[in-house]
């Protein structure tokens, strides 16, 4: 049989994914993928982007922060920025770009054993499938299930992990007073959080906590870079709208996700401290051992986004019941 015509038949009846009802297997030549951006390699997006990001993201809200342009939504006023916290804002931004450096350097250092990225194999994979899987599901199904399902899955198993990471070494570093005293504390020198001072860590904590936790979790899923970009891209995003400061309706973070930038906030108050370690997405390890803030039920129970009125009137309530003389 002319494997050219049978492929070619193929393509006439069944259209763009004639190749996977061919009576002989595609054939695969394997080639190096082509980079998302011309100008720049794939492995080096992977660390640039996260970075850009974390920038970017911290530049909008300190723009809305100095120009005044959600205080409706503000979770504290600006002048408790420098009245509570015990860090000026310039060792914030040398101590978080000094954190991505080592976590860039990293990077490079641990692709130096990576494998170039290859193509050409996928439509063998994908006429294998449609083999094996019943006539009724859609080829567009299957197409869909191999490039993208795959991925979906194992960046739900990144982000898992990086939760289950995070969360046991956090509550560890609070647990342990000498870990708390030698690294953490810093971090919580921001009573009064703001966005790029998301990644404000003693070094050694920034490198157990982030570098080598979402490392961990790349290696075990086996994320390609352009899975990396996602978990790495996705995870800073998230980790700067949790110290944002700012409890907005329309930010599509705090919407979806429980783990949000007032229950974060929580953790970072005097009262909440020992609670609420989970970050930076979900918030199961807190319901699972009852480390999540009592104190705000209703919150909890609903695990949505609570309304910024109802936590700045929660935080008064608490702030009258920290000073001496004062009752409710």
């Amino acid at each position: 049989m002319n494997v050219s015509s049978g492929f070619d038949e193929a393509y006439k009846v069944k259209g763009m994914f004639g190749y996977m009802h061919s009576d002989v297997a595609p054939e695969v030549i394997l080639r190096p993928k082509a980079d998302i951006l011309s100008f720049i390699p794939d492995n080096v997006l992977t660390l640039a982007l996260p970075v850009v990001a974390y920038w970017a993201l911290s530049l909008i809200f300190h723009s809305i922060d100095v120009l005044h342009l959600a205080e409706k939504y503000r979770i504290h006023p600006s002048a408790e920025v420098a009245a509570r916290n015990r860090v000026g804002r310039i060792e914030v931004l040398c101590e978080v770009l000094f954190q991505h450096i080592v976590q860039s350097v990293v990077g490079f250092v641990t692709q130096i054993w990576d494998t170039p990225p290859m193509t050409g194999y996928e439509e063998r994979a994908l006429w294998k499938w449609r083999q094996y899987l019943p006539s009724s599901i859609p080829d567009a199904a299957i197409y869909v299930g191999y490039m993208y399902g795959f991925s979906a899955v194992k960046l739900l198993v990144g982000f898992t992990f990086i939760d289950t990471w995070q969360y046991w070494l956090h509550r560890l570093m609070h647990t342990n007073s000498t870990l708390y005293r030698m690294f953490h504390s810093r971090h919580h020198r921001l009573y009064v959080p703001y966005a790029y001072g998301a990644l404000y860590n003693a070094p050694v904590e920034g490198f157990l906590l982030d570098t080598l936790g979402t490392g961990i979790a790349m290696i075990i899923t086996s994320l390609s870079y352009r899975e990396q970009m996602v978990l790495y891209t996705f995870a800073t995003l998230k980790t700067v709208d949790d110290h944002c400061g700012y409890a907005l309706p329309w930010d599509p973070f705090q919407f979806f996700f429980p783990n949000n930038a007032v229950y974060h906030d929580i953790h970072h108050q005097n009262f909440g401290i020992k609670t609420n370690y989970a970050q930076p997405f979900f918030t199961f390890w807190d319901t699972l051992f009852g480390t999540y803030f009592k104190g705000f039920e209703d919150y909890q129970k609903a695990q949505r986004r609570v309304t910024i009125d109802q936590y700045k009137k929660f935080l008064d309530e608490r702030k009258k019941k920290s000073q001496p003389g004062k009752t409710e």
